[in-house]
């Protein structure tokens, strides 16, 4: 099939939104003050808890996954806010960025350019996204490729594990050390980007210095991990089964997963991944409409999972790219097609 740009699908979608689709959705800030609410009170919770260890480690996990869940929806509303679909004004949303991405103390300029710049100009080019998975090229060259490859999730491996339960942690903090060599933010940018990070670093040293370090093991550290879990479901999934593109055509690099619709409302819509490459600063509150547009367009072109199925097939398949469409272990010999369009 031939591969389209994102600018060529967006010109042909167009006619059929209205302005009211690609106005801010100011009301998402409402997430805001309940994520805050929910942690704020947990940590006050754990405050005031004894030291001690018995009948507590009953419900204390369940309140770490509570607090996991609300790192994870600051983080998807974070991540809204930096593309511009919640606020429009710069200052603003570099603020609202750093609050949503305070449980990761990710950069919102190094966001804006890892991610917003970067990832969604390039997806799924090879040597250039970050996101991207490496060629058996680039897995031959590099001892730390390797190294970091095999800890990928993929071919039934156990450890593939820790790519959920630390990636997005692992990968952000890369990001940061490596952006300056890697051309994605200017020196002043990147010292900048530095200090929001040290900024983020240090609010969490006073939160553990406050409540203590038992308290802040189960309402920092163990949500963490919750969170690091959601987040990395969706971003593994959204391109890691699909192929390498030269053209950026979100119909051939990008999937959609879909899960249940109170699901899609606590994670702000982040599965429809599909559609987000299409619009990024539309807000995903309208992707269930935009869904429907590009399913009548494109109707074998559009690709879609249900969230569980596409994580069974990333821990089955390889994680290294053989040629753009055919994933492989290099130990092994196995290999994986990656995801298609139905028509190819």
């Amino acid at each position: 099939m031939q591969a389209q740009t994102t600018s060529t699908y967006a010109s042909e979608i167009r006619p059929f939104l209205s302005k009211q689709e690609f106005a801010p959705a100011r009301t998402r800030l409402l997430w805001l003050p309940v994520h805050v609410s929910v942690l704020v009170g947990g940590f006050l919770l754990l405050s005031r808890l004894p030291s001690v260890w018995s009948w507590q480690l009953a419900w204390l996990p369940l309140l770490s996954l509570v607090m996991g869940a609300s790192f994870a929806g600051l983080t998807f509303l974070g991540h809204e806010t930096l593309h511009g679909a919640v606020v429009r004004n710069l200052a603003l949303r570099r603020l609202i960025g750093w609050l949503g991405f305070l449980p990761f103390t990710v950069s919102p300029r190094l966001w804006e350019a890892w991610h917003n710049r970067v990832h969604h100009g390039h997806t799924q080019l090879a040597g250039t996204d970050p996101d991207a998975y490496p060629t058996l090229g680039e897995y031959r060259e590099s001892r730390a490729v390797r190294a970091a490859t095999g800890l990928a999730p993929g071919l039934k491996r156990l450890r593939g594990a820790f790519s959920l339960l630390i990636g997005f942690s692992v990968q952000s903090t890369h990001m940061l050390v490596d952006a300056r060599r890697r051309g994605f933010l200017k020196p002043g940018e990147h010292r900048r980007a530095i200090a929001e990070t040290l900024l983020g670093v240090a609010t969490w040293a006073v939160v553990a210095w406050l409540v203590g370090m038992q308290a802040f093991l189960f309402g920092f550290a163990l949500p963490l991990v919750v969170a690091n879990v959601v987040v990395m479901s969706f971003i593994l999934t959204n391109h890691s089964l699909s192929p390498l593109t030269d053209v950026n055509d979100p119909l051939l690099n990008s999937l959609s997963v879909t899960g249940p619709r109170w699901f899609e409302w606590v994670t702000l819509g982040f599965g429809f991944h599909v559609e987000h490459h299409l619009f990024p600063s539309m807000s995903a509150r309208h992707h269930r409409k935009l869904r429907g547009i590009v399913q009548a367009l494109w109707p074998a072109q559009y690709q879609s999972l249900p969230l569980v199925r596409a994580l069974r097939a990333l821990h089955r398949s390889p994680r290294v790219y053989e040629t753009p469409t055919t994933l492989v272990d290099p130990k092994t010999g196995l290999r994986w097609q990656t995801l298609a369009p139905r028509q190819a």
